[in-house]
């Protein structure tokens, strides 16, 4: 599998834009996040404070972009409220919203790529902490930052989501489950915000990423090739630029946005 450039995006401009990434300290999240301040966005980092967000923030204010580090938890509602307050004081709107934060199946079983652990094995506080986090966390945000883009009369949801196979893969409860239900979520928030002018689409790598969510010690063991968290940049662009406005309840594989975006076109 070949990751995507970013050549389709070159004239995109997205100055004026205010995207708020969840779970953006590192990973998928800081590639997205990155990938749309490199294209003139405002972005604010959207993770648990600390100095790992704090040293990605200052990073990128050197390099000339307009980054903020926004601390969230998302399975606080009051940090959540707190975060909204925030955006409406510092920005006045939010034009895009990236549900990304979520946590992996190392939190269940560290060696789970290897040795998977079947259902009845998994503690009910580790099934509840993941859904929490994962699923809960999704409705959360989108349910805390969604009256403000109603007030504004338009807005982006973008929830990043995992590819089929993880969803029905051996010892992956709960992470399955809880990517299977942010895609319901997903689908009904995007007929729910229809009648708001708010868009709602999902977005995934389409396979096995190189991100925190592997144990290092691992990735040694792992016999195919790992995506890069840059194969989310073209399509998260894509999706919060004025080039998807009216697109909502789709649901695109990063590898495979160019074959998406050729047939989008000529469905037009």
């Amino acid at each position: 599998m070949t990751e995507t450039n970013t050549s389709s995006n070159s004239k995109i401009d997205l100055s004026g834009t205010h995207i708020v990434v969840t779970g953006s300290s590192s990973g998928i999240g800081l590639a997205m996040a990155e990938g749309l301040l490199r294209v003139g966005a405002t972005v604010a980092l959207a993770s648990k404070p600390g100095v790992k967000l704090d040293n990605q923030v200052k990073r990128l204010k050197l390099s000339g972009l307009d980054a903020y580090g926004l601390p969230l938890d998302v399975r606080s509602e009051t940090s959540i409220a707190d975060s909204v307050k925030w955006v409406q004081r510092t920005w006045g709107k939010l034009d895009v919203l990236v549900n990304n934060a979520g946590i992996g199946m190392q939190t269940i079983n560290k060696r789970f790529m290897i040795e998977p652990q079947p259902f009845f094995q998994v503690t009910p506080d580790g099934f509840r902490n993941l859904i929490d986090t994962n699923l809960t966390g999704y409705f959360l945000v989108a349910r805390g930052f969604t009256p403000l883009m109603i007030e504004q009369g338009y807005g982006k949801i973008i929830n990043i989501t995992t590819n089929d196979e993880t969803m029905r893969c051996k010892g992956f409860i709960p992470y399955g489950p809880s990517r299977a239900g942010a895609e319901s979520l997903s689908y009904i928030m995007a007929e729910d915000l229809r009648p708001y002018g708010i868009t709602v689409n999902m977005l995934l790598p389409g396979g096995v990423t190189d991100t925190g969510m592997i144990p290092e010690e691992l990735k040694g063991q792992i016999t195919f090739p790992l995506l890069r968290p840059r194969v989310m940049i073209e399509p998260i662009i894509f999706l919060a630029s004025g080039k998807s406005d009216g697109i909502t309840a789709e649901r695109i594989t990063a590898i495979e946005f160019s074959k998406w975006l050729v047939k989008l076109k000529a469905d037009l």
